[in-house]
């Protein structure tokens, strides 16, 4: 584990990390310029969802109430992140960091995909809009970033090039970098889950038990990553202790194998209300096929008698 090592890192460990209280979290929301500019950004995110929900409603059209919720929440959710008292700690206790983490990778995405914005957009949106979001949906790097391989190796390569090497001191002693692992881990995050349990369209879409798969191959990684942190000898960072640094990978193999279960709760049950709707569509095709079938007897058949009787007679003469 490439974690930074000497006489400074040891001394480190023997001072506890400071203690978090729980009216900071809740009240210290962040003021800086990047915490502003975030605001903002979230704003606007949810503004644009807002006005398109109403652009449907005055065409007529309903949009689930259920997706607004979720979107919305995610970027609360964002917003707890990065603007609330976690941003306090962040730098200063790796738990506190981990769980930061784990709402802009897992818990913001997947709210947020759930919602379905980019599908709002396009049925919301002028013709113009609704084609330059088709494109860039079909174009090459859509298509390679949208690819199974490239998503996985994406969301557990930034997750272990981050804990696993001095990447993660480096972000904790330089704020702009550290602004820029945020953007990076959501980035990566809502990639992973809008090709897992996302409901816009993507031009690679892989099967609910591709998806189901993908998930469970990836809950060793996630536990590897926990364990490797639980077991190192040496804080991840001269800001932390080795305590903070194994109970830190406590909480990164509980929260996103968590969510790794959850989000196998979601494809199952996606999978499900898809096969339920298949069957219904099975059964119309059915019933269809014998009303048809049905009426090509009636009119065969004089005064529909031996259509009733079930068999047909050869007209004379």
């Amino acid at each position: 584990m490439a974690l930074i090592v000497g006489p400074s890192v040891v001394l480190a460990a023997l001072h506890p990390s400071p203690p978090v209280h729980l009216g900071v979290l809740l009240g210290d929301w962040q003021h800086g310029p990047i915490a502003i500019t975030g605001i903002v950004l979230e704003i606007l995110a949810a503004t644009l969802y807002l006005r398109g929900v109403h652009r449907l409603a005055a065409r007529g059209r309903v949009w689930p109430w259920s997706r607004t919720v979720l979107f919305l929440t995610g970027i609360a959710v964002v917003a707890i992140a990065l603007q609330s008292g976690v941003g306090h700690y962040d730098d200063s206790v790796f738990v506190v960091h981990v769980v930061q983490h784990w709402l802009l990778m897992s818990v913001a995405p997947i709210l947020m995909v759930l919602g379905a914005p980019v599908t709002l957009a396009i049925q919301a949106a002028n013709r113009g809009f609704q084609r330059r979001v088709i494109s860039v949906l079909h174009s090459k790097p859509a298509r390679l970033l949208s690819h199974p391989a490239v998503v996985g190796f994406l969301n557990y390569g930034t997750m272990y090039s981050y804990f696993m090497t001095s990447l993660y001191a480096l972000s904790v002693v330089h704020p702009l970098y550290h602004d820029f692992t945020h953007l990076q881990f959501f980035a990566v995050g809502y990639l992973f889950w809008w090709q897992v349990v996302g409901l816009d369209s993507s031009p690679r879409r892989a099967s609910f038990g591709v998806r189901a798969g993908f998930l469970v191959l990836g809950v060793p990684f996630d536990t590897f990553l926990g364990i490797a942190l639980m077991s190192s000898r040496y804080p991840i960072a001269p800001q932390h202790t080795v305590a903070d640094t194994r109970n830190g990978g406590a909480v990164l193999w509980i929260l996103f194998g968590l969510t790794m279960m959850a989000g196998l709760g979601v494809v199952v049950y996606q999978w499900m209300k898809q096969e339920e709707r298949r069957a219904i569509r099975e059964d119309s095709r059915l019933d269809a096929a014998r009303q048809l079938a049905q009426g090509g007897l009636n009119l065969s058949a004089p005064n529909g008698t031996e259509a009733a009787s079930g068999t047909m007679t050869k007209p004379e003469g």
